[in-house]
Formats: structure tokens, C-alpha cells, sequence
């Protein structure tokens, strides 16, 4: 189970009475988490989710409760930090920031359909729409310069076979690296995967886990997420769901040419980043009882994005 930081009974109550959410009925830990301590909260006055932050500076927490307050005043399904009956939102529980923020309800799709990406494509849009006229700045600790660090690391560890598919990747992210910089920017969600998102049949009814949020290119946003809901079985990009997705966010914000341009280096830029986050997560956890995915997944993935067929529409 990943829960990094377990916690008891009493302290839970001690630490949520000043919410005035009624008694503590029930709580337990959620095992999906693969960053940072979550739960999920019974208490009288509804159903909620603590989360413990167990990875990255203190001091972007202040930034993740803007953007999520911003996102919920802008009616997205989005969580958004409660506060306490004296309005403090960030606050601290077994040693680390701690957060309380209601439960969304649906479920996770595992097999999303033609419907299923267009709710994610006009997800992504109304985020982008919500931010860029006023972004919050937050530089991701996962960036460009990041990947090309990292993956100078890792290259000693692999085959020769991944290891040249990376090397080509490196090269081509310090190739345009100033031009993806240069593409239109708002606030990214940088981490919406099927798992973090829940329906109600193809309705969206929640969108979570927003600790990887930060300020970039919108391009890299919906790359990040058409590469985990638009690949099929085999790590190909289906077709239908992608343009389905994409003709969705288009619909709200046209793309521009520069956009169109790099679509195919963005689609790889993102298959390196998580391929590099899921060898570094592997090799940090190894033989530890925590959820590690795969990283040969967006190994596999980047092969498959050396030629790409599916072209952004309507740009400009």
C-alpha cells in the first residue's frame, strides 16, 4: 500500500476537529498513491480525502491551493483545500503538510471510449482558458532541463537498445527545447492520467492529484494526457479517441502553428518524462511495498511516437 506516513486513530481526530466537519465515523488509506499519504475521510458532514505531501518543496504549497481555488471558482470539478473554522487551509499532521479536501464522487475508466477523451479534451481546455490570461508560476521539478539531467544519468544503466532510443530523445529535447518554451502558456494539470479522473457513465464528475501542477506550454499538458487516454493495447495512439480529444480542446482554444509543429516532439517529450520519473520511482522503492508503474510502458510508448500521423486540427 502506498501510504508513506500511516496514522492513527486519535491523532486524526485531534488533527480534523478543527474543521468542524462533525466525529471522525471512519478513515483508511488509499493504495494508488505512488508520491504523497492519502486517505479517505468519513466524517458527519460528508465523505473527504487527506492528503499528506510526502515529495516536493513546502513552499509550492501555497501555489497548489490558488490554483485549485481558482479552478473550483471557475466551476471545474476539481478538489479545492478546505479550511478551518479560523480559514487555515495548509496545515501540518505527523511531521508533514497536510491538506483535507472533499471526496468527488465516480470511478476511474480503465478503458475510456470516444466520449470518455472529449470530456478530457474540453477538461484540459477550460483549465488552460481559466489560466492564461493571469498564470500562476510554478516551474515544474520534472522540466526540461530535469529530463535531460536525469537521462544523463540513466543512460549507464540501460541496454544499448533503449539507451540509443533515449540518447535520440535527449538530443531532440535540446534541440527545441528554447522553441517549446516559446509556445503559448497557461497552468497544467502535467499528470492526467486515467487514474486521475472519475466519471459517472461518460460524465467527468472529479479531476485530482493536481501536485504536479505548475506553469508551461498547454501543448505538453495535452500531450501528457493523449498519451495515456488515446493509446490502445499496444501503446498506439488510437485514432478515434485522439481526435476526439483533440477536435474537444480545439473547439475552445484553436492551436497555433507553432503548435502543429511541434505536436510530435511534444508527444515524445512526455514519454520521456515519465519513462525517467517511473526508473527513478523504481530504483528509489525497490523491494519496498509501494505501487511502482512501468517504466518500460513509456519506453515502449517513445519508440512508438518516432512517427506520428495524428495531426493537431485547426491550427492556425
Amino acid at each position: 500500500m502506498s501510504v508513506f506516513t500511516p496514522l492513527s486513530r486519535p491523532e486524526l481526530e485531534t488533527f480534523l476537529a478543527p474543521y468542524g466537519l462533525g466525529r471522525l465515523r471512519d478513515f483508511q488509506g488509499i493504495a494508488a498513491g505512488t508520491e504523497n499519504s492519502n486517505f479517505f475521510i468519513s466524517l458527519e458532514k460528508g465523505e473527504f480525502v487527506l492528503t499528506l505531501v510526502e515529495r516536493g518543496p513546502v513552499q509550492d504549497l501555497p501555489f497548489f491551493i490558488e490554483l485549485l481555488d481558482v479552478l473550483h471558482e471557475a466551476d471545474l470539478p476539481v478538489p479545492y483545500a478546505l479550511r478551518t473554522t479560523d480559514g487555515v487551509a495548509l496545515r501540518e499532521l505527523a511531521g508533514k503538510p497536510a491538506l483535507l479536501q472533499p471526496r468527488l464522487p465516480g470511478k476511474h475508466i480503465k478503458e475510456p471510449n470516444a466520449q470518455h477523451c472529449v470530456q478530457m479534451g474540453e477538461f484540459l481546455g477550460h483549465i488552460h482558458l481559466a489560466t492564461r490570461g493571469h498564470v500562476l508560476t510554478r516551474k515544474t521539478d520534472r522540466g526540461l532541463d530535469w529530463m535531460l539531467e536525469e537521462g544523463d544519468r540513466q543512460l549507464a544503466m540501460l541496454d544499448s537498445g533503449a539507451g540509443q532510443l533515449l540518447r535520440d530523445a535527449l538530443a531532440e529535447i535540446g534541440h527545441y527545447k528554447e522553441r517549446i518554451l516559446a509556445l503559448p502558456r497557461a497552468n497544467l494539470h502535467a499528470d492526467l492520467f486515467r487514474d486521475n479522473a472519475m466519471f459517472e457513465g461518460t460524465h467527468l464528475t472529479g479531476v485530482i492529484d493536481f501536485y504536479n501542477a505548475c506553469s508551461g506550454p498547454m501543448l505538453y499538458d495535452l500531450a501528457i494526457s493523449l498519451n495515456d487516454w488515446c493509446s490502445d493495447d499496444s501503446g498506439k495512439i488510437d485514432a478515434v479517441r485522439a481526435r476526439a480529444m483533440l477536435g474537444a480542446y480545439a473547439a475552445l482554444r484553436p492551436f497555433t502553428a507553432a503548435e502543429a509543429e511541434l505536436w510530435p516532439v511534444m508527444l515524445r517529450v512526455a514519454c520521456v518524462r515519465f519513462w525517467l520519473s517511473r526508473l527513478v520511482a523504481a530504483q528509489a522503492f525497490a523491494g519496498m511495498d509501494v505501487l511502482i508503474h512501468d517504466p518500460g510502458e513509456f519506453k515502449h510508448r517513445l519508440a512508438l511516437r518516432q512517427k506520428v500521423e495524428i495531426a493537431l486540427p485547426f491550427a492556425l
